[in-house]
């Protein structure tokens, strides 16, 4: 179990969101649970804010509260605090901008290294699935050597949704595909806001995401062994931005 800050109890749950003052991942609540009149206030509450709610088992519960005082219900706090991306769009409007899309992330170990990697080379953002793939916990935010604290972390419900509006507003796409038929140098980096989406560990980038990529590139490999950690092949394209950078300011 990941190093996670949690809040348990029913009304200490409703407290928190009622106060607004804490940044929820997810509220987690005992699929057994009907006609609790708290646990629908959770609900809506939650609804209210926009904060996922999903029912699991009791075994789910016990794993993050294992004293069984959870009364059915648990929210997975984030150390920090979620920016709206309309808001960061407007923040950097005018300027050539870049963000790191990751799609369905599993291992806090590869977020936090991510984050760091994108800190250290200019990345202005990084955004993150709500549903699917870890979310900014204490294990990623030590991971990350405290990076969490100096981007703009975006959570969103829909990266379909998210990837469509940085469209909108002047940003190329860059999937990192190892299908892809062109190498990740071959991107001029320099001239344009862009967003690079980088796939789950095991699964990859999603077709729907694929699909609204303006470039697919890849990793070029010397041996038949074609598989790089993620944070590893993030640090290389994300750098390839930063060498063509360095390389036109001279």
């Amino acid at each position: 179990m990941e190093n996670t800050t949690i809040i348990y109890g029913k009304n200490a749950v409703i407290e928190a969101l009622t106060a607004e003052e804490r940044e929820f991942n997810k509220i987690l609540i005992y699929s057994g649970i009907r006609g609790d009149v708290k646990i629908d206030q959770i609900k809506q509450l939650a609804l209210k804010r926009g904060i996922v709610f999903q029912f699991v088992a009791k075994e789910k519960l016990n794993e993050y509260e294992s004293t069984g005082r959870h009364q059915g219900v648990i929210a997975l706090i984030s150390p920090v605090k979620y920016v709206e991306l309309e808001d960061f769009i407007e923040q950097h409007r005018g300027e050539n901008s870049s963000v790191v899309i990751l799609d369905g992330i599993e291992d806090s170990h590869n977020l936090g290294a991510i984050i760091r990697t994108c800190v250290c080379a200019g990345v202005n953002g990084i955004v993150l699935p709500s549903r699917r793939g870890v979310l900014i916990n204490s294990t990623v935010e030590k991971t990350s050597a405290g990076a969490v604290n100096h981007i703009s972390i975006i959570k969103t419900n829909s990266l379909v949704n998210a990837i469509q509006k940085l469209k909108e507003n002047d940003y190329w796409v860059i999937a990192s595909d190892h299908h892809a038929n062109q190498n990740y140098y071959e991107v001029d980096y320099t001239e344009m806001n862009y967003a690079i989406i980088m796939g789950a560990e095991h699964a990859g980038i999603s077709k729907s995401l694929l699909k609204l990529s303006d470039f697919k590139v890849k990793i070029p490999m010397l041996t038949n062994f074609n598989s790089l950690n993620v944070s590893n092949a993030a640090a290389i394209i994300v750098y390839e931005g930063v060498r063509q950078k360095v390389l036109k300011a001279k």
